[in-house]
């Protein structure tokens, strides 16, 4: 199966429709007045149609499983047609369109399995989704696109040439993946003065996102939180804790972590864990998201 261990969990809704033709109006009145020998038709069907929901992974080999939260089932009737629409609701990491697709496809297969019996002229057809919602693309359009940002190393060890930068390579290769532009990227020695000296230029050059990875741990040598803290005009505490709790379902050493994240004028600054999963995670855990807080900022100046 695709691998989704990256995504977050998200309220995912989809809704999917089927069509079930039947030759005469006698049937139609055969379902409505509930005299179809084998039961009633849409009681029935709508059971079978909520276990088709729940099996979807059990007959789909690439569907991931995963908790169904809602499941409703309507009919309606066009002359000879019953139009069934099945929407499926749940929060998780994947969408539900195929559990939709598939319950409706359900449903219609149940309809016609009763009513073969009075009907041999049962159609089948028109099983399509009709809509969806929650995922990535139900938000990509409320991110700035001209975002510039500035990623910072923090390292007395690699700014001295003894090791080589993965972290920053890593948030910069998500950056761009989010169509952001890199207006610089730079590594320096954990020393708060350079660290704020950095900070200030970058906001006054114009960039939207400076991003500093390294010096969050619990060292002596860690200060880029005690660096930026002073300068930081907002703190966003949300930011912070959805890193935290991101990290936290993959390793229990993500509770020591003090990224911080916050703003200077129109500039949003983010503090990383400087390890490579660190700042890899951490980038996952925000972004593109993380990007809607420029509208919000703008919006703020013309409040």
């Amino acid at each position: 199966m695709v691998d989704i261990t990256h995504k977050h969990n998200t309220l995912r809704e989809a809704t999917a429709q089927a069509v079930v033709k039947v030759s005469s109006l006698e049937t139609i009145a055969a379902i409505q007045e509930d005299r179809v020998p084998k039961g009633n038709v849409f009681a029935m069907s709508k059971a079978a149609g909520l276990l088709g929901v729940k099996r979807t992974p059990d007959l789909l080999p690439d569907c991931h499983p995963l908790p169904i939260e809602y499941t409703g089932i309507d009919y309606e009737i066009n002359d000879l047609e019953i139009t069934i629409s099945m929407t499926v609701k749940t929060i998780y990491k994947t969408g539900v369109e195929v559990e939709a697709m598939h319950g409706a496809s359900v449903v219609a297969l149940n309809m016609y399995d009763m009513l073969k019996p009075i009907d041999k002229g049962i159609e089948i057809g028109s099983i399509k989704l009709l809509n969806k919602k929650g995922g990535k693309s139900s938000f990509k359009d409320r991110f700035q696109r001209d975002t510039r940002a500035v990623v910072i190393v923090c390292s007395d060890t690699i700014s001295a040439g003894k090791k080589e930068d993965r972290a920053g390579k890593a948030i910069i290769s998500k950056l761009k993946s989010c169509e952001v532009e890199i207006q610089d990227y730079i590594i320096i020695p954990d020393e708060v003065a350079l660290i704020q000296e950095k900070a200030k230029h970058y906001q006054e050059a114009g960039a939207n996102l400076i991003i500093y990875t390294g010096g969050t741990g619990l060292s002596q040598r860690d200060v880029t939180p005690e660096a930026l803290h002073p300068l930081l005009e907002r703190t966003i505490p949300g930011i912070e804790e959805a890193i935290r709790s991101y990290g936290q379902d993959r390793t229990p050493y993500s509770m020591l972590s003090r990224s911080i994240a916050g703003t200077i004028g129109d500039s949003l600054v983010l503090a990383l864990p400087g390890s490579t999963n660190g700042a890899r995670e951490s980038m996952d855990a925000i972004f593109p998201a993380v990007l809607h807080v420029f509208r919000i900022l703008k919006g703020a100046q013309h409040d």
